[in-house]
């Protein structure tokens, strides 16, 4: 069934699991995570990156999702990650998105509640809860900063921007890990401890499992994995022999490796049966 962001981070928060959210790019994706998700009996968020919105992609990828969702027996949220701006998140809403996040990390402190409180009101004009971020979650390029979101920042951020959910800094990045990071688990829960909102954990890919059980025990309520549901796919593509023509039977195996990681993250978040 299709849920909107809040709905479906309520089923989780302050009940000692996380929701995952896994990042698609196309139908075999969308397929591989939905699969995991109604095996495992599992609340999802199925989300696309703000580049889809901006380029054709997302206007084809869109419906696929959306049917999915409708005909799966477990709650699903269709959710714009790191929406850059206004284009990107206006497109989303028409889309079908039920959960919207927009990234206006870069900005300063008080740029980013002006444009997120902008985003809010568009938002909420249609009932759709929103993200935000404080504290930039960069690459792992960039190396992994040892700077954290603010605790009092954290407060006057939800307070005044209304968001149901709020991405934090607290040590992971996104891409490849040269080594696994160390969270800053005390942070993440002065965060929990003084606000009443969801925390959401992006790059979730390559943290150790330790480390997402003790983020989730200490208020992380929703978990971003991106670059190893293409990692899943793309290695098991790059495997499959070339004698395969028929693309459809092609891609079979690839779709299996998708779900097969999404059970994995499902299960480590604590998830499974919690639909």
């Amino acid at each position: 069934m299709l849920v909107n962001l809040k709905e479906i981070l309520d089923i989780a928060k302050g009940k000692g699991f996380a929701i995952p959210a896994f990042n698609v790019y196309n139908m075999e994706t969308v397929m591989g995570v939905i699969d995991a998700a109604k095996k495992a009996k599992a609340p999802v968020i199925i989300q696309s990156y703000s580049r889809l919105f901006s380029n054709e992609e997302a206007f084809y990828l869109a419906p696929i999702v959306l049917k999915a969702a409708q005909e799966a027996d477990v709650p699903v949220c269709f959710h714009l990650d790191h929406g850059a701006g206004e284009k990107e998140v206006t497109r989303a809403l028409r889309y079908g998105c039920t959960g919207v996040m927009i990234d206006a990390s870069m900005q300063s402190f008080e740029e980013n509640i002006a444009t997120t409180k902008k985003i809010k009101e568009m938002c909420a004009a249609v009932n759709v809860p929103i993200e935000g971020e404080l504290g930039h979650i960069g690459s792992t390029k960039d190396g992994i900063t040892t700077e954290y979101t603010k605790v009092d920042e954290a407060v006057k951020y939800v307070k005044e921007t209304g968001v149901c959910a709020l991405a934090i800094m607290v040590g992971t990045a996104h891409g490849h890990y040269k080594q696994a990071p160390k969270l800053a688990i005390d942070r993440i829960k002065e965060i929990a401890d003084a606000t009443d909102v969801a925390l959401v954990l992006h790059g979730g890919s390559g943290v150790g499992d330790d480390q997402i059980k003790e983020a989730i025990k200490a208020g992380i309520t929703k978990i971003n994995f991106g670059t190893d549901v293409c990692c899943s796919f793309l290695n098991t593509v790059f495997d499959t022999s070339r004698d395969l023509i028929a693309i459809d039977l092609f891609m079979k195996d690839a779709i299996k490796a998708v779900s097969a990681f999404a059970t994995e993250k499902i299960k480590l978040l604590g998830a499974e049966n919690k639909a």
